[in-house]
Parts: C-alpha cells; sequence; structure tokens
C-alpha cells in the first residue's frame, strides 16, 4: 500500500513541481557575465576609421538596388513609401571598377513627404583584410540633400562585436537621369 501511495503521489506531484522550477527558469534570463567568459579580459577597445564608396546601382541590367515597393502616389517628389533592397558594392576608390572590399547588405525606404529622407538598414559585409568576414551594422536616418550626414553604428560581428560609433556620408556623384549613386562613407568604429 506504503509504494502505491508513493507512487501515486510521484505521479501527481511531478507536473507542478516541473511546472514551478519552469517558471523559476523563465525569471532568470538574464545573468551577468564575466569579461573572461567572451576572451574580452584583457583586450583594450580601439577605435578604427574605414573609408569607402557605397554604389548604389537602380538602373541597367544588373542594380544592386531594386524597388521592392513602389511610392504609391505617382507625382511625389520624395518617392514617399518607396522600398529598396539592395547589395552594394563598397569600394576603395570612387570608380566601381577600383577595389571591392565589401557590399552593403540591406534596405532603405523614404520616410518623408516633404523631402528626400531615408531610414537605412545595412550591414557591411567587409571582404578584405583583416576584417575580412566581420560586418558593421547601421540603422538610421539619411537626410539625402544635406552635404554631411551622419548615421549610427548600432552593432557589429566577427572582429566588430559590441560595435558603436557613427558613419558620415557625402554624396560623391548623383545621377538625376538614372538615380545611380556613389557615396563616401567614413566609419569611425569602437569595437575589441
Amino acid at each position: 500500500m506504503f509504494i502505491q501511495f508513493s507512487i501515486l503521489f510521484l505521479l501527481f506531484t511531478t507536473p507542478f513541481t516541473s511546472l514551478i522550477k519552469a517558471k523559476q527558469d523563465n525569471t532568470n534570463f538574464v545573468r551577468s557575465l564575466d569579461l573572461k567568459e567572451l576572451n574580452l579580459e584583457n583586450k583594450q577597445e580601439k577605435l578604427s576609421h574605414l573609408k569607402f564608396y557605397w554604389h548604389d546601382i537602380v538602373s541597367g541590367n544588373n542594380p544592386s538596388s531594386i524597388p521592392i515597393v513602389p511610392p504609391p502616389l505617382k507625382n511625389s517628389t520624395t518617392a514617399f513609401g518607396l522600398v529598396n533592397m539592395i547589395e552594394n558594392p563598397l569600394t576603395l576608390g570612387p570608380q566601381l571598377s577600383s577595389k571591392l572590399v565589401g557590399k552593403a547588405q540591406g534596405f532603405y525606404a523614404s520616410t518623408s513627404q516633404s523631402e528626400v529622407d531615408l531610414i537605412m538598414a545595412m550591414n557591411f559585409a567587409i571582404i578584405e583584410g583583416k576584417y575580412n568576414g566581420s560586418t558593421i551594422t547601421i540603422l538610421g536616418r539619411n537626410p539625402v540633400s544635406d552635404k554631411v550626414r551622419e548615421m549610427p553604428i548600432i552593432g557589429g560581428s566577427g572582429l566588430f562585436r559590441f560595435a558603436r560609433g557613427y558613419a558620415q556620408l557625402r554624396t560623391h556623384w548623383f545621377s538625376s537621369k538614372t538615380n545611380d549613386a556613389i557615396v563616401e562613407y567614413n566609419i569611425y568604429v569602437l569595437h575589441y
């Protein structure tokens, strides 16, 4: 009889103790880490400057930027509502034929009815040198008609883990006929 009671007791209480334990585990989803756990204990944060040219190619047979949502208003001077997906080349010089150092992958969208403002979300995937395989992530507002714009760096991967900083943008060239553009990016990034 004692054995039967013990078995029944275990059968009925086990789901409740599991539920209580699961509930306790859900409250402990955050924990502090020691820098040793991430191999950052003896690493100094450094500031790096990267400079390259971003080629937004909308025209031609092989565009690097394609509209995925056209602007709903056909007579809009700002293309309000437009969304473009991009995989734009990043080169050392302003010529598309200069050395390819990475690709900007992401999207931009026109977010203003009164001026050309874009919201941009991009990963700069570096394919050259020491940072090959690392990325820098940018997310922010780009008021295109300003001579110099600034956008935040919100993170990165690889050698740019824990990255933060900013990018300064200057339009190097723009064609009003094709909407193709070349933009100089100066990136100032803090990373380990």
